[in-house]
């Protein structure tokens, strides 16, 4: 379904402001744009659909994704971060064919269009070749989110010695950047994901930024991993003068304090990804230490080798840890805690418009406002999770899953209808997903599936 379209007598929740809810509210979308908010719109020529008891909300925006490993996933489930940059970095990467990238990329973009995610950054870093970069942008183009794709080099920048000293593909880089992403329009644009002062040498981390900002690409880069965090990678950025509002720096786990000030004073952004974080060891998520300071944090799946694609399931991890967290220093301090820190509401706009101002989208989409693209997600009314309707925003953060987005828009096109993915074969993705994992698995001696595969860490000091 295209052109204008009314969704009627919805339960809205906008995301414009901290708890706004419309309750029964209609939205007008003209040509992919919200065009009015409010009760008893005339419908004029738009197709009118009824939404009355349904949730209608804007898409989910994921920050941080490695999107073309959708094609092994779960093979990282119970693995540490040593051994996952072990088993996919050192190890299975080098074996993906520009196909496998396309397929990865495909499916795990489309598994976040069923779950809801409209808009996407694919922190891409498995380009060993040019084709290998088109494959995964042909991907995103295809599969029709909203999506930054984030070039970040290949098995040559990370499958090696750590730090790298070798540079980011800056010939790739200049390519897309003059020819397929010349301008920043379009459902799919470009930014660039860095390794940073943890995984490349000092002097690599500052070409690579210098070209970011020389093409004028938004960054995205990796602090605070574990023990990887434990060099001081801000204290470093920082005296090179690389920090700035154009950064959205992952995970900030073992970040020390004052390493997140320089963060929220240069205007940075930050994407946590607490699922990820809690089972490789990076650390606790550093939600509390980022709104301490002042950086309100977007969220991310992270690695869809590991864990699940869905961020109704990062919403509650990142709030119940953080709720934990806040509870048990109050009962340390032989306190009650009286009332709750982090809302619903506030990690409902970590996954929509904070994520979107993370993105450098948030003129754009991350919230239901008149002349916003039309991104947006309808979840089923007839939940036994949330009947009655008590509390909107709790039963999104709380109650909702996949299975409750009915209906998904990207620029005001159904590309989810009625529960099923507008236009998209099952059986044959299914066949593209198996095809391309077994030329991976088999091409690496000892990799497997079935979840007995146990990499080395240690291979990563070899």
């Amino acid at each position: 379904m295209t052109g204008n379209v009314l969704l009627a007598g919805g339960i809205v929740v906008t995301c414009a402001g901290p708890d706004e809810v419309l309750w029964p509210a209609d939205v007008l979308i003209d040509n992919g744009v919200i065009t009015a908010i409010g009760r008893d719109l005339p419908a004029g020529d738009a197709q009118r659909v009824d939404v009355s008891g349904r949730i209608v909300m804007p898409g989910l925006v994921d920050t941080h994704r490695h999107t073309w490993q959708a094609v092994v996933r779960n093979i990282a489930s119970d693995w540490t971060l040593d051994q996952y940059l072990v088993g996919l970095h050192v190890g299975l990467s080098r074996y993906f064919r520009p196909e496998d990238t396309y397929a990865g990329t495909l499916i795990g973009a489309l598994e976040a269009l069923d779950a809801g995610v409209t808009t996407l950054l694919d922190w891409s870093h498995n380009l060993f070749t040019p084709d290998h970069a088109d494959a995964a942008v042909d991907a995103l183009t295809d599969a029709g989110l909203r999506a930054v794709f984030a070039h970040g080099g290949g098995a040559q920048q990370w499958g090696g010695e750590m730090p790298s000293p070798v540079p980011h593909p800056e010939a790739d880089v200049r390519r897309l950047r003059a020819g397929r992403f010349a301008d920043n329009t379009g459902l799919v644009t470009m930014g660039l994901a860095l390794r940073g002062p943890q995984f490349s040498t000092l002097e690599v981390t500052k070409g690579d930024f210098q070209l970011a900002r020389e093409l004028d690409l938004r960054v995205s880069v990796h602090v605070g991993d574990g023990h990887w965090g434990k060099i001081k990678p801000i204290h470093q950025m920082n005296g090179e003068g690389l920090l700035s509002d154009q950064v959205t720096y992952v995970h900030c786990n073992t970040l020390a304090d004052d390493e997140l000030r320089l963060i929220a004073d240069t205007g940075g952004t930050a994407s946590i990804a607490p699922d990820v974080e809690m089972q490789m060891g990076h650390g606790w998520p550093a939600t509390g230490r980022l709104l301490d300071l002042g950086v309100r944090p977007s969220l991310s799946v992270d690695v869809c080798s590991s864990i699940g694609g869905d961020m109704f399931t990062t919403m509650r991890t990142a709030l119940a840890v953080q709720r934990a967290t806040d509870n048990s220093a109050a009962v340390a301090a032989g306190e009650a805690p009286e009332r709750v820190r982090l809302s619903c509401a506030d990690v409902l706009r970590f996954a929509t418009i904070e994520g979107a101002r993370a993105n450098g989208l948030d003129a754009v989409t991350g919230s239901l406002e008149v002349g916003k693209a039309a991104d947006i997600v309808i979840l089923a009314g007839d939940s036994l999770a949330t009947m009655p309707m008590n509390n909107p925003v709790a039963s999104i953060v709380y109650a909702a899953h996949p299975g409750m987005v009915r209906d998904v828009l990207v620029a005001g096109r159904f590309v989810k209808r009625d529960g099923k993915l507008v236009g998209v074969d099952l059986d044959r993705l299914r066949g593209l997903a198996e095809a391309s994992r077994d030329h991976v698995i088999s091409s690496l001696d000892g990799a497997a599936i079935g979840g007995g595969w146990q990499p080395d860490p240690k291979l990563l000091l070899a």
